[in-house]
This record gives C-alpha cells, sequence and structure tokens, in this order.
C-alpha cells in the first residue's frame, strides 16, 4: 500500500481545457495516486483518432481530471439551487464520475470486447472500483452505488452516466480541443448553470435550451467527424483482426508479458482476482511492442495487417448501400483466397443517435413549472428525427 500520509493533497493542475483546477479532497487525491488510476496516463482517449487528428493524443487520465472539475462544479451550482446533498454525497459523485473510465484497455475502445471477450469496460471498471475500496473504504463503496445507479438520489447517477453527464460534457469539449473539430465546442458552463432537480431528475432550466439543442448537434457532429471517421473504424477493425489471427493460429509473444494470457484467452472471466492485476499492466504500449515483435513472424497475412497499422497503410473503407458493398465483396472472392477474406476484407455497420428515447431523457424545466422532453419542444427537430439511429455500412479490404 502506498502511504499519502505525509503529502500535501490538495494539489492543482494547469488543464489546457478549463484553466487551473483543483482536487477537491483529500481521497480524491489517493485515487489519482494510486497505480490503477495512473495507469490512465498511458491509454489514449480517442485511441487512433490521432491518424487522422495528429493532436488527439490526450489521455484518459486528461479525460478523468476534467470530469472530476466539472463535476465539482455541477454539485455546487445544485447546491446553489438548494438541491440537498451533504458532504459524503458530494464526494462519493465526484468519485463515481473520477474513477468510471478505469477499465478502458489500451487504446480505449478500440480493443474492448477483445482482450477480455464479452466484457464491458464498466464492469472492469466496477471491479478496479471494489479492488480501492479495500484501501479507501466507505467513500468508495458510495461512489460504487451511484455509479451502479443503487444510490436513492437517482439524479446523482445522472450527473455520472446519463445524456446529460459530465463524462460527455468533458469529451466533448476535451476532444473538440484536441482534434480541432470546432462543431464539438459546446457551453458547457451555461448548461451547468442551467442545472436544476425536479422529482429526483436532472433537469436544464427553459432558458438553456438553445444550449442543449447545440450539445446535441456537437455530440452527433463528433461521432461522424471523429469517434466514427472512417479511416479510425478501419484502423480498430484491423487491430481486431491481427487478434483474432493470432488467436486462430497459435501465435504467442516470444517475451514475458501479461498480453498473452489476454491473446490466449483461456482465463475465467468471473474470476476477477486471477486477471484483473495483468490487464491493470496493459497499455497502448504493450500494444505496439507487440506489433513490432509480430511483424517478426513473416506471415504475409500478419505482416499487411501490422504494416497499416505501425506505418499508416491503412486498407480501403468504402460506405456504401448493402447492394453495392455485396458487389464489391464477391468481385474480392475471386481476388483473395479464403482466408485472406477473413482476415483482410470486412463488412459491417455502425450507427450513431443524436438523442436516445430510452435513457434518461433530458427534460426542459419550464418557467410555468412543468418539466417537457426536449425532443417535444425543440423549434429545430421532432421526436422521430433526433432519436431514430442514423446506420452507415461499410467494406474494408486492401488497397490496390
Amino acid at each position: 500500500m502506498i502511504n499519502f500520509t505525509k503529502m500535501n493533497k490538495r494539489k492543482i493542475f494547469n488543464d489546457p481545457v478549463y484553466g487551473f483546477i483543483s482536487i477537491p479532497f483529500d481521497t480524491a487525491f489517493d485515487v489519482i495516486q494510486h497505480p490503477i488510476f495512473q495507469r490512465l496516463r498511458r491509454i489514449q482517449q480517442l485511441g487512433f483518432s490521432s491518424l487522422v487528428y495528429p493532436g488527439a493524443t490526450h489521455t484518459r487520465f486528461h479525460h478523468s481530471l476534467g470530469a472530476m472539475h466539472l463535476m465539482t462544479r455541477a454539485l455546487d451550482t445544485l447546491k446553489k439551487k438548494d438541491i440537498q446533498i451533504d458532504t459524503e454525497e458530494i464526494e462519493a459523485t465526484v468519485l463515481a464520475i473520477l474513477m468510471h473510465d478505469l477499465g478502458h484497455g489500451p487504446y480505449s475502445h478500440a480493443l474492448e470486447h477483445t482482450l477480455v471477450d464479452g466484457v464491458d469496460h464498466e464492469v472492469i471498471s466496477k471491479l478496479l472500483m471494489l479492488e480501492l475500496e479495500k484501501e479507501f473504504g466507505d467513500s468508495i463503496t458510495k461512489a460504487i452505488q451511484i455509479f451502479e445507479d443503487k444510490h436513492p438520489k437517482k439524479f446523482l447517477h445522472q450527473l455520472v452516466s446519463g445524456q446529460l453527464d459530465m463524462d460527455r460534457m468533458d469529451y466533448l469539449n476535451r476532444d473538440s480541443f484536441y482534434t480541432g473539430v470546432s462543431e464539438g465546442v459546446i457551453g458547457y458552463d451555461r448548461i451547468i448553470n442551467m442545472l436544476n432537480v425536479e422529482q429526483d431528475n436532472i433537469v436544464v432550466e427553459e432558458k438553456g435550451i438553445y444550449s442543449i439543442e447545440k450539445f446535441l448537434v456537437a455530440r452527433r457532429l463528433m461521432y461522424w467527424q471523429v469517434y466514427l471517421h472512417k479511416t479510425v473504424l478501419c484502423a480498430e477493425i484491423l487491430l481486431k483482426s491481427i487478434f483474432n489471427y493470432i488467436r486462430n493460429f497459435g501465435i504467442k509473444l516470444d517475451f514475458d508479458t501479461p498480453l498473452n494470457l489476454f491473446i490466449e484467452n483461456k482465463f475465467d472471466k468471473q474470476a476477477s482476482i486471477e486477471w484483473l492485476s495483468d490487464f491493470c499492466q496493459l497499455d497502448d504500449t504493450d500494444i505496439v511492442f507487440a506489433l513490432k515483435h509480430l511483424s517478426k513472424k513473416k506471415d504475409p497475412i500478419l505482416q499487411k495487417l501490422i504494416d497499416a497499422l505501425l506505418y499508416r497503410q491503412l486498407f480501403h473503407i468504402e460506405f456504401a448501400d448493402v447492394q453495392r458493398i455485396n458487389i464489391i465483396y464477391e468481385r474480392l472472392k475471386l481476388k483473395y483466397s479464403a482466408e485472406e477474406m477473413d482476415y483482410l476484407v470486412f463488412r459491417g455497420s455502425t450507427s450513431n443517435n443524436m438523442y436516445n428515447t430510452e435513457k434518461d431523457n433530458i427534460f426542459i424545466q419550464m418557467k410555468s413549472g412543468k418539466t417537457i422532453d426536449v425532443a417535444s419542444i425543440s423549434e429545430q427537430w421532432n421526436l422521430d428525427k433526433i432519436s431514430n439511429p442514423v446506420v452507415k455500412y461499410y467494406i474494408i479490404y486492401p488497397k490496390n
């Protein structure tokens, strides 16, 4: 256990997005200093987005601190509006948002469900919170309750995980800052100042409706321009194909690394103690080193996939209708072997919707006292237009 007792724990960070931000209480410092949290320094927030936007090299560590900062601002706003939140609840909610991304693996979403098959990063975050609970006790216990939406005050969970949570509020601002995609900039200050609580739900005061509309548009644009950019999508799929290939053909890394455990995929996912410590040793550098090592195997399929990632010799990706994709796929079958088709050619779809009507709807608190779903009163959209997902179909294959 690390001894924090003699440290000055009220540190200040100089954040490029918000300026100076401070650690609000001692336990937050203890969590930030812990090796489980420090690992986030070595995990890129946007995975392969730097292949498109060279400045997008910020980390999950940056994002988690930013989300913590916005959460303290939001809770302070609600307190000033006479919402009953005691000191313990404030601390637990801040800790919940601080720890919400602990479960991300290397390159963030790129290897989710691949390293640990079928397990979301939120599940791993919860397991890591339980490890921190052993060291820091009751404050982490309450944070877990809020994280899992088991706390009596539902609105605290909505601030951590909802359609208007501090996670989204930070990543939109931060990701737009580092990518240079100005469409992602939102009026987070105004939105936070307009927050209130009605019947245990987070609501936004009526004069903040235009900021909410901008928030929804910004999120939609950031998904298509950054998070689901076709180049990023291609790189993620190629990395997954590398893992599938070496698993299926029994290729191991010829050096001692915890990555081998996840390549072999021979562990009980429910027995967290057996693999969680190994998971915490993995970050982006392990993947890059592994790719360099695997490139020495002189396997033509593996080499093509690895070169594509290491030297940005990415495959061709095309968004098209299903009929055209099937035509291209049939033509490729005349050129490639069955094995090459399995690992070098990919068909699939991706989707995004502006507003999810099935999860914590955004309610506007009217001056009359009524609360109304933003989709019902927006001057720009109707409910069907903003809630239906937009689906794009793609095909990926080697160039030339």
